[in-house]
């Protein structure tokens, strides 16, 4: 279950995590992909200022401050590691980490999403942002950094609002998206669902790019939330993309294949891969960790 992607510029590396089997991968100039255990299930990562990484692991936020040295734990949270994990999130463009929550019964919206501020070198500055949510993904800014997206995956719901980078306040809630539900007695490769919101990037124009789970698509949505691109993928569950490469225009996509039939993996062999492909308009820089 490929997850949390991004394109480090300094190190020309594409890193991602395999959140079931508890590993950081890293994919280098040379071609030679790296494996570094973890010792919970990697929800998400960024890139720290100065080198490191940021890891959200299953109870709570650690640094490393190079590649497989030592995990410091930055903060710890108070929800039951039995029930609850993180999952998707990044860096904002100040510097900020921010991580949202999974509910893995995913019967009740006890998911949450929190802002993490390692700036200042004091104690963490942590922040509830939102709640109400099941699955926390689709984490994003826009360019201009006024606006913050987060989608609750369960839901099949992509929400947005006003953001004030130098205070952090989110205002203006609204729905940018909702797609339709997973209709009953739905089986993979039967027509009639389009899969739901997962994990997303923002490109230059502003145009929010969302992986469809289970959905065998790519979309990209206006800032208002229409569809301007479907983009048909050999793989039924895309799980997130980002912006790489020298000109931020290789598209990469992570995926999953945990848990999928056999005749699904056997028509679609990339599922679990991370695949990439030429955009049409440049992505957004990853934003790195201060602190």
């Amino acid at each position: 279950m490929g997850e949390s992607p991004f394109w480090h510029p300094a190190e020309r590396a594409l890193y991602w995590v395999d959140i079931p089997q508890c590993q950081i991968r890293r994919l280098g100039p040379g071609g030679a992909t790296e494996s570094w255990p973890m010792p919970s299930e990697p929800g998400c990562i960024a890139p720290v200022r100065g080198g490191g990484l940021v890891v959200a692991l299953r109870d709570g936020i650690y640094r490393a401050r190079a590649w497989q040295s030592a995990l410091t734990c930055v903060a710890r949270f108070s929800h039951d590691p039995a029930l609850i994990r993180f999952n998707d999130g990044k860096a904002d463009p100040e510097g900020r980490f921010w991580a949202g929550t999974l509910y893995e019964p995913r019967d009740a919206r006890k998911a949450e999403l929190y802002s993490i501020d390692l700036r200042g070198g004091q104690r963490p500055l942590v922040q509830l942002k939102a709640i109400n949510a099941t699955v926390a993904n689709g984490l994003a800014w826009s360019p201009d950094a006024s606006v913050l997206y987060w989608t609750d995956t369960t839901r099949h719901l992509i929400q947005a609002w006003d953001w004030d980078a130098r205070s952090n306040a989110m205002r203006r809630h609204r729905v940018l998206r909702e797609f339709a539900p997973k209709p009953a007695g739905w089986t993979p490769g039967q027509p009639g669902y389009g899969g739901r919101p997962d994990g997303a990037a923002v490109d230059q124009q502003g145009n929010y790019w969302c992986a469809m789970f289970e959905g065998a698509r790519l979309l990209k949505l206006s800032p208002e939330g229409r569809t301007l691109a479907e983009i048909e993928l050999p793989l039924r569950c895309p799980t997130m993309p980002c912006f790489g490469g020298e000109d931020l225009r290789t598209l990469y996509l992570t995926s999953g294949r945990e848990k999928r039939p056999a005749e699904e993996l056997q028509a679609m062999p990339w599922s679990g891969h991370v695949i990439a492909a030429r955009a049409d308009v440049p992505g957004l820089p990853v934003n790195f960790v201060s602190g």
